[in-house]
């Protein structure tokens, strides 16, 4: 089952289901009027929902209509939490190299994370708008799953079965406001500004066996400008789970229907599959060659962001943004 949102009906859209070639979608109104409700009570309307969906394969569902990707929020357009963990070591072990810093071997057995703005994300087409070029604007290309809720200190093998929904995001990053901001010692704020998501989100079972219960064994396409990239596998080098990031955030917290966790950048150790983000190919151009080459994004540049299953068919529909300039109201 793949699940949508329209942005109409408030801020937190209308849900839809979207059928599995991503051409035509129905609205679940009739059912449950958002994704957020239907979260907080899975169990109920996880059935119906399944069963519209196939009303809408089977071309018998009153009122489908042709999908605009256009008018899509995100699948979630606003949640009570976002986690944002750094499940990819090798990509914080390649950046701290670069700097010359040593990393602290308890990176590779306790997550990184951090609590991101869910207040507002942005959805699969929408503009990437900044005021200032000048502050490192950077993509950045993972996975995210949406949970219901989540007891405090669960397993990371019990948190798994609380992974409802799988999509890809773009978790914007602006690289030079966040050098300043963690010299305070407190963390991002500024430096991360609304993320970005893909028109679907979907269910596990829509993945078969490229998803393990917590791993999704694909590649993230990420198309710069026109040009690939890169195109690193999801599931190769994680070195943190689905499950584990889970449990990482539950650990002393409940964990609210409608949470959203993230992978951090997906990373692979071969250089030869590319980056999903400019700064990772900015540290291996140093370690390579003693300088940054590539440069951060400026104003017009264009990013598109997608996966594909073994047959080929997009899962999630692209995320496909432009940066352009903010100007602040006077």
């Amino acid at each position: 089952m793949k699940l949508a949102s329209l942005k109409e009906g408030g801020r937190d859209g209308t849900l839809i289901v979207v059928d599995r070639d991503l051409k035509r979608a129905v609205r679940a109104s009739a059912i449950v009027p958002t994704l957020q409700k239907a979260l907080e009570d899975w169990s109920t309307f996880a059935p119906k929902l399944q069963g519209l969906a196939e009303t809408l394969r089977d071309d018998r569902a009153p009122g489908s209509f042709e999908l605009d990707r256009t008018a899509l929020a995100a699948p979630l357009p606003r949640a009570y939490q976002w986690a944002d963990g750094s499940a990819y070591v090798v990509h914080v072990e390649l950046v701290r190299k670069a700097r010359g810093v040593e990393m602290p071997p308890s990176f590779w057995t306790d997550p990184l994370m951090y609590q991101g703005g869910s207040d507002s994300f942005v959805g699969p087409t929408d503009e990437i708008e900044l005021a200032d070029e000048a502050w490192g604007i950077d993509f950045e290309g993972e996975i995210g799953v949406i949970t219901d809720d989540v007891p405090m200190g669960i397993s990371p093998e019990a948190a798994r079965k609380h992974i409802k929904l799988v999509t890809i995001l773009n978790d914007v990053s602006l690289r030079n406001v966040i050098v300043t901001e963690l010299a305070k010692g407190f963390g991002f704020f500024h430096g991360k500004p609304a993320t970005a998501f893909a028109p679907v989100a979907v269910t596990p079972d829509e993945l078969g066996e490229a998803w393990d219960g917590a791993r999704l064994d694909l590649p993230l396409i990420s198309t710069f400008n026109g040009k690939e990239f890169g195109h690193p596998n999801a599931a190769t080098d994680l070195t943190f789970d689905f499950g584990q990031l889970i449990a990482h955030a539950a650990k002393t917290r409940y964990l609210e229907a409608g949470t959203v966790v993230g992978s951090g950048t997906v990373a692979n150790r071969d250089s030869a599959v590319g980056c999903s983000c400019i700064a990772e190919r900015r540290v291996r151009e140093t370690i390579d060659t003693g300088k940054p080459v590539t440069p951060f994004m400026k104003f017009g540049d264009h990013i598109r962001i997608e996966m594909f299953d073994k047959a080929g068919q997009s899962i999630f529909g692209a995320i496909d943004q432009k940066v352009v300039k903010y100007d602040p109201p006077g």
